[in-house]
């Protein structure tokens, strides 16, 4: 089969060029920002000595998520949610997203009655922001993770492992690892998948939009998610020394 060509020359199984550096917000008490292509969000992680008021009172902690993209992220600008009065439905959709992905490897009785607010910020957008995000938003859950510990504030990391997230889909008939907008705007199918480091799944977000997809092209799209967080793997390693 004859693969079309793809931004940076790259193989079907390919990950966009990718960059997790950690730190990038000083004040925040974790902090990355992520590269995948042309896309570009910066995660932060912040600390609050308190939890939820349905929470309280049973030494357990809470990690929730909020997602934006900045008005030019886009090219055409993005009205900010806070002048709509309120965040849009794929504004929602996305956050809630994310944090199911993070909450599913924390241990929340090692974190105690504290709250760690993760907030992805979207610079520019080539398609993928939401599994960046997770991406991210994990390097700064870690980092942050470290400093209380490291400030005795933890008694041990309340992380139970890593997570992940990639696109892929099948488009012209093939399948394609991490999708970028050109890709995903073609896509017969498109899927967001979202994974342990140790390979487990945490949840598949896939569409067909025009043939439905066969149980074939899901087991290729579920190997090629599971190559490329293997890599996302690393390099969250790498970011978080």
């Amino acid at each position: 089969m004859t693969h079309p060509a793809r931004s940076y020359d790259r193989a079907p199984g390919g990950l966009r060029p990718t960059t997790i550096e950690p730190g990038f917000v000083k004040p925040a008490a974790g902090s990355a920002l992520i590269s995948q292509g042309e896309t570009r969000v910066i995660c932060t992680a912040s600390v609050q000595e308190s939890v939820p008021r349905w929470m309280a009172g049973r030494g357990r902690g809470w990690v929730t998520a909020e997602y934006g993209m900045l008005p030019a992220s886009t090219g055409d600008r993005k009205q900010r949610d806070v002048s709509k009065g309120r965040p849009d439905g794929r504004t929602v959709e996305i956050q809630r997203l994310i944090g199911r992905a993070i909450r599913g490897v924390v241990d929340f009785d090692a974190l105690g009655e504290r709250t760690i607010y993760l907030d992805c910020d979207v610079l520019t957008a080539d398609g993928g922001t939401r599994c960046a995000s997770i991406t991210g938003a994990f390097v700064a859950l870690d980092l942050a993770c470290r400093r209380l510990a490291g400030e005795g504030r933890l008694e041990r990391s309340p992380l139970m492992g890593t997570v992940a997230a990639v696109s892929c889909g099948i488009v012209g008939g093939a399948p394609l690892l991490d999708l970028d907008y050109s890709e995903d705007s073609t896509a017969e199918v498109d899927a967001n998948v979202v994974m342990t480091g140790e390979g487990g799944l945490v949840e598949i977000q896939a569409t067909a939009e025009r043939t439905p997809l066969s149980r074939a092209h899901l087991d290729d799209l579920l190997a090629l998610a599971g190559s490329g967080i293997e890599q996302l793997r690393a390099l969250q390693s790498q970011a978080v020394g």
